[in-house]
């Protein structure tokens, strides 16, 4: 007697997710953000969907929330509530500086 999936399948479904990847520019930024004085060690960025649009929403974090991903890349730490990682899925996290200097960062395709 058989009910619900298997466990393979489970685990293959969770194998072929594909995290958001932080670009080298976005890896720069964050640090930039985090190694501020006033800035908690261990902190990073959130990224999380806004509750009544269809935006996203990036803020400096201390902790990640209890249910959020968290992705550390070269020691530029980024929290992704759920349904944000979702809708991040094969996509790469970059940062531009405008010509006022002011940081912004934005998501792309993954190329490749």
């Amino acid at each position: 007697m058989s009910c619900g999936a298997a466990p393979d399948e489970e685990y293959e479904k969770e194998e072929e997710y594909s995290l958001l990847t932080v670009t080298q520019s976005a890896v720069t930024e964050i640090r930039n953000l985090i190694d501020q004085p006033e800035a908690p060690e261990g902190g990073g960025v959130r990224i999380a969907t806004e509750p009544d649009a269809e935006g996203l929403t990036l803020s400096v974090a201390v902790t990640p929330a209890e249910d959020d991903t968290v992705v550390d890349t070269d020691g530029a730490r980024v929290f992704l509530e759920a349904r944000a990682a979702e809708l991040l899925e094969d996509m790469s996290l970059i940062a531009t500086t405008d010509p006022a200097g002011q940081v912004q960062f934005a998501v792309a395709e993954q190329s490749g």
